[in-house]
């Protein structure tokens, strides 16, 4: 019988003490940016809390919403949000120090997003430059229904005011770590998004984390190849109803 391929990743995944040496560095490190250069940019507000609100509230007050209002969110909330997924926190010792922890502090995740419903913002499909803390526009359009579709047809994906797109640039974190890289890859998405769903109960917005969904749907929405870079987790944000 075929072994299940999650317990066989699971098993090749392993520290074993003694068995570390071998953990050389081959693949060429693509950087911690990915930038579109050629893309319209928008320079995103300053991140600012509009009111203070507890971390205790928010974590017993954090619930999947999967109904949203037509409201539409606003530019600053936007920028809050994103700040409090990837924003840069600190510069310290050559590291730009971000707002979720990361492996080795290598941070594989990119953030892309699909606007539906943000004042001042086109819809269609950007790409968060961390360093600029500013947007990028892939390409212009109304895509909520086509990623609803991709998430295994949840309509309140295509409802939500933005849905966050986490990918993975797996050669960020596997130039160091190897295969062991694909378990902290993993961590670094639950990291942003838990981040993301305390944030926007802060805001007073709903969110729901979405792990299902057809990978080459969504990374064809991206422009992404699905093997140096892939689509691993979603999560759709707006005003609850």
């Amino acid at each position: 019988m075929t072994e299940e391929i999650g317990r066989l990743f699971q098993e090749k995944t392993k520290y074993r003490r003694g068995q570390l040496s071998g953990l050389s560095r081959t693949e060429k490190w693509p950087g911690r940016y990915k930038r579109y250069p050629q893309a319209p940019r928008l320079s995103l507000p300053s991140p600012a809390p509009f009111e203070k609100t507890s971390l205790w509230e928010c974590l017993s007050r954090r619930r999947s919403v999967r109904q949203f209002s037509s409201q539409p969110l606003s530019l600053e909330t936007l920028s809050l949000l994103l700040w409090a997924c990837q924003g840069i926190t600190a510069r310290e010792f050559g590291f730009e120090l971000r707002a979720a922890p990361s492996a080795g502090a290598l941070y594989p995740i990119e953030t892309y997003l699909s606007v539906h419903q943000v004042k001042d913002l086109e819809p269609g499909i950007y790409h968060y430059d961390v360093s600029a803390h500013a947007l990028e526009k892939i390409k212009s359009g109304h895509f909520g229904q086509a990623l609803a579709r991709a998430a295994l047809d949840q309509s309140f994906v295509a409802e939500a005011a933005v849905v966050f797109i986490w990918t993975a640039l797996f050669a960020r974190s596997t130039w160091k770590y190897r295969q062991r890289a694909y378990r902290y890859i993993y961590l670094d998405a639950g990291h942003l998004a838990e981040n993301l769903a305390l944030a926007a109960v802060a805001c007073k917005l709903g969110s729901c984390q979405i792990g299902a969904f057809y990978d080459e749907e969504v990374n064809a929405l991206l422009g992404l190849d699905g093997r140096e870079e892939s689509t691993i987790y979603l999560s759709a944000v707006g005003l609850p109803l």
